[in-house]
């Protein structure tokens, strides 16, 4: 209930008036069943735009430190993400990938919209970065169409750091849905989760218009950082 009473009274009528989003291919959207909507991620504000224009309902992935924060901030903040649906994935651990696959799989068994970034993080330099298999392991086993999905524009609104964000115009592209039906019962073979991530990777790309890293971001953010990348094996 608190989810509509957001989207349709409170922040998404805001959103519009402030950012007043170009939304292109809406119609690649189905109107019922389950879907994933695959994106690129530049921007916390990413979280509430897209949401806020799509018809139905989405829930995301989003990590667990937004519920997990300190003090009132953190409080209000994990009253928030639980109030609109969304889903903790501790994303620390061998087995944070599974738990995601397996919150994901649950929302799509409904016949639900699930969002999610393949990258995995926020990009910190706005190019686009490689993009994690969990995606794909997804759309196969479920059988479900993935539809790609362009930000563009919220790197410069709210890159990271920003906290407040700036008022200016933002697009939100969706390309046409890819069906991965031809992988059906390979979800467990690395080259066949390996080719569809990069099949979607691509789509969002053509969306973008980015830069395209073939790495991880959060590698190349830890590398930045003078860290050593988590060792956790990678497809």
């Amino acid at each position: 209930m608190f989810y509509y009473v957001l989207k349709y009274v409170v922040l998404g009528p805001l959103l519009r008036l402030a950012f007043r989003p170009r939304i292109e291919g809406l119609e690649h959207i189905p109107d019922d069943g389950a879907a994933i909507v695959a994106g690129n991620h530049l921007s916390f504000s990413d979280h509430f735009l897209m949401p806020a224009i799509l018809r139905r309902r989405i829930t995301f992935l989003a990590k667990a430190e937004y519920f997990t924060g300190p003090g009132i901030k953190g409080k209000l903040t994990a009253a928030f993400f639980h109030s609109i649906g969304q889903i903790p994935v501790d994303r620390s651990g061998r087995n944070a990938g599974q738990a995601a696959i397996r919150e994901g799989l649950g929302v799509l068994e409904k016949g639900e919209l699930l969002g999610i970034y393949p990258e995995g993080t926020r990009s910190h330099d706005g190019r686009l970065y490689k993009g994690k298999v969990g995606v794909a392991v997804m759309a196969i086993k479920a059988g479900v169409p993935v539809v790609p999905c362009a930000m563009v524009g919220t790197f410069e609104i709210q890159p990271p750091g920003k906290v407040v964000p700036r008022i200016r115009r933002v697009t939100i592209r969706f390309g046409k849905p890819l069906d991965f039906s031809r992988y059906a019962g390979m979800e467990d073979q690395k080259a066949a989760v390996r080719a569809v991530t990069d099949e979607i990777m691509y789509a969002v790309l053509g969306l973008s218009g980015q830069e395209y890293v073939d790495a991880y971001a959060a590698d190349v953010k830890a590398a930045a950082a003078g860290q050593q990348p988590k060792k956790f094996p990678r497809p």
